[in-house]
């Protein structure tokens, strides 16, 4: 007769800042409760990022209840390695009961006595009261399908698995895709002394600072403090498709102490742009004639999304934060819609196109028809299985290190 599977209270999937912020709030509660993550090392995600790395939040997002920012610097922009110290810290901090090397293969409903969840892990079965699955939002990396008709000749890369400009191979680079991850590597790229030539998305543009606040600032208080003035962070049902829970993050750097990113600026500096990819054949590659919208979109994405919200915020709460007027440039790229990348001299393909969700192995009717869960604040409609840290589950900055405390706290005080 086999061993009946060890049992847990609480079981947290993923020990990435998701999964440690619960383990916080739950070792304060006294409630018995395990991580598990398939990684040997802890750091989460932010351990598979490029070599130069920083954040694009200034550190002072990092901080958390009873565990702040220890740096000197806390308008500054750690590099990855630092972000890996401060929340492996964090974890001894609050001595999380992490379980390494410990990969969730299948989760199932388990009614049985105390018991709801059955989770089979590399390292065996356990059985849960409730689980909370702190998946985050960097999941499986993501190819358009054009992808799988360029020439073999041409080396692809997904951003997941780029390291550094010396790893490509010699020549130019087509990086596809224009948010932060976009314009952060055009930058690399291009100090690097690499021909680089981007295709833009629909992605939006932000000042890294307005009225003198930065931009994350203006976040965290619209996160946190704004709702109770009739301005909150964009929430999931105000976006005008589901789809849109997948679009780029803004334009933005914390690179070289934290700068604005503008494409028009870039382009008129040696960076080509073309529009959105459409296709490929071999080692020609097509573009749609759609380059001057995504740039007025981008110009216009903070005037018109946040702005007003500032500035009424302002306003409401009476704060002396002066006025402001963010930069613009006068610089118009032509329009390219096919290139022969071979002909060009690029040698490589940088996908910089996002994620996907990857939750096949939770065997529950939680989820939508993009495969994220359907939670409220998020809580499941199935008793006891919650998410934490994927994005749009609250609004706009669920995902977000202004985000994810105030998430984890509103989640572990209804588990």
């Amino acid at each position: 007769m086999s061993a009946r599977p060890r049992s847990v209270d609480t079981v947290i999937v993923g020990a990435g800042h998701a999964g440690l912020i619960v383990s916080g709030l739950l070792r304060q509660l006294g409630r018995e409760h395990v991580l598990l993550d398939r990684r040997s090392t802890l750091g989460g995600g932010w351990q598979d990022r490029w070599d130069a790395f920083q954040l694009v939040s200034p550190n002072w997002t990092t901080s958390l209840d009873g565990f702040a920012y220890r740096g000197a610097d806390p308008d500054g922009f750690m590099p990855r390695d630092e972000i890996v110290d401060h929340f492996r810290a964090y974890a001894a901090t609050i001595d999380a009961p992490v379980e390494l090397d410990t990969d969730v293969t299948h989760l199932e409903l388990y009614a049985d006595g105390a018991s709801r969840f059955r989770l089979a892990t590399s390292r065996g079965s356990l059985e849960a009261r409730s689980v909370v699955v702190a998946g985050g939002p960097f999941q499986a990396p993501h190819r358009p399908p054009a992808a799988t008709l360029i020439d073999p000749s041409i080396s692809q890369v997904h951003v997941h698995h780029y390291r550094n400009p010396s790893a490509l191979p010699p020549g130019g680079v087509l990086l596809v895709g224009s948010g932060q991850s976009g314009v952060q590597l055009a930058e690399e790229l291009m100090a690097a002394g690499r021909s680089v030539t981007m295709a833009v998305g629909r992605c939006g543009r932000v000042p890294r600072t307005y009225r003198g606040k930065d931009v994350f600032w203006w976040l965290r208080e619209m996160g946190t403090r704004g709702l109770a003035v009739g301005l909150g962070l964009p929430t999931p049902a105000q976006l005008p498709d589901p789809r849109a829970r997948f679009a780029c993050n803004p334009q933005l750097s914390g690179h070289g102490g934290g700068h604005d990113t503008n494409l028009r600026a870039m382009a008129r500096d040696g960076l080509r742009l073309v529009g959105r990819l459409t296709g490929a054949d071999g080692t020609r590659v097509s573009f749609a004639p759609d380059l001057p919208d995504s740039l007025r979109f981008a110009d216009g994405f903070f005037e018109a999304r946040f702005r007003p919200v500032c500035d009424a915020y302002v306003e409401r709460m009476s704060l002396a934060l002066p006025p402001d007027e963010p930069a613009q440039v006068a610089f118009d790229p032509p329009v390219v819609t096919e290139l022969d990348l071979a002909a060009e001299g690029i040698s490589t393909v940088l996908w910089t196109s996002g994620y996907r969700p990857s939750f096949e192995w939770v065997e529950a009717p939680v989820f939508d028809e993009l495969g994220l869960p359907v939670t409220d604040a998020g809580q499941t409609t199935v008793p006891g299985l919650s998410f934490i840290g994927t994005p749009w589950m609250v609004d706009m900055g669920s995902a977000n290190l202004v985000g994810v405390e105030r998430d984890a706290k509103a989640l572990v005080s209804r588990l």
